[in-house]
C-alpha cells in the first residue's frame, strides 16, 4: 500500500478569496495571522470577519507620515499626557473589533487604568482621538462606518481625511459629523490642547 507523506504542520498554502466570501477568525487566530503577516495591515470586524489592507501607495504613505509625525511632535514637546500611536498599531475595541487607526492618541488616565493583560499585544481600548486617511482603494462609506464605530466605542474626537475631495469630516462625541472643505489647518480642540495639523503638507 502506498501512503501519502504527511505535510509539515507549518506548511503554508496560498488561497484567493473572492470579495463575496468572508473569512471569519477568532481573536487568537487574528493575533497569529498578524504576527505572520507583518507587511499587511489586518483588521477584524466585531463579528470576526478578517479585513486585509494591502500596503499603501507612496502618496498615502507620505501623507500618513506627515500626520503621525505632527502628532508625535506635539506629544514629545509636552502635549497632553498620554500615548500616541501610528498606523501599525491595532486595538481591540469594546465591541470586539480589531482596528488600526492611521494615527491615534490615548489619554494617560485611560491608558494607566489598563491592566498588563489588557494592554497585551493589542490593547483592549478604543483611543480617545483617531485619524483615518482615505487612500485610493478606500470607499468613503466604509471609512464613515469605521469612524462611527470608533465613536460608539469610546473615542471623543475623530478626523476622517479625504485627500481625493479635500475634505475633513470631524466626529465629536454625541454630535453629528461636521464636514470641512479644504481646511488649511485643524485643531485638536480640548481633547489635544495645542495640537494643530497643517493641511498644506497633506493636500499637496
Amino acid at each position: 500500500m502506498v501512503q501519502t507523506p504527511l505535510k509539515p504542520e507549518n506548511e503554508n498554502y496560498l488561497i484567493y478569496l473572492p470579495k463575496t466570501i468572508g473569512l471569519y477568525v477568532s481573536q487568537e487566530q487574528f493575533a497569529a495571522l498578524a504576527a505572520s503577516n507583518r507587511e499587511l495591515r489586518l483588521e477584524r470586524t466585531a463579528k470576526g470577519e478578517l479585513i486585509v489592507n494591502p500596503p499603501t501607495g507612496w502618496e498615502t504613505g507620505k501623507r500618513n507620515w506627515s500626520i503621525s509625525g505632527e502628532l508625535y511632535l506635539w506629544w514629545r514637546n509636552g502635549g497632553e499626557p498620554g500615548e500616541a500611536f501610528d498606523s501599525s498599531t491595532a486595538f481591540i475595541l469594546p465591541n470586539g473589533a480589531n482596528r488600526s487607526p492611521d494615527a491615534c492618541w490615548v489619554s494617560k488616565e485611560r491608558w494607566d487604568a489598563l491592566t498588563p493583560e489588557e494592554k497585551g499585544t493589542f490593547a483592549n481600548i478604543c483611543p480617545d482621538f483617531v485619524v483615518e486617511l482615505r487612500s485610493a482603494s478606500d470607499t468613503l462609506k466604509s471609512l464613515q462606518e469605521k469612524m462611527r464605530e470608533y465613536m460608539e466605542n469610546g473615542a471623543v474626537l475623530g478626523w476622517l481625511i479625504d485627500p481625493q475631495n479635500r475634505t475633513v469630516e470631524i466626529y465629536r462625541l454625541g454630535l453629528e459629523a461636521e464636514v470641512l472643505a479644504n481646511p488649511s489647518e485643524l485643531s485638536g480642540e480640548e481633547v489635544l490642547p495645542g495640537f494643530l495639523l497643517d493641511f498644506r503638507r497633506i493636500w499637496k
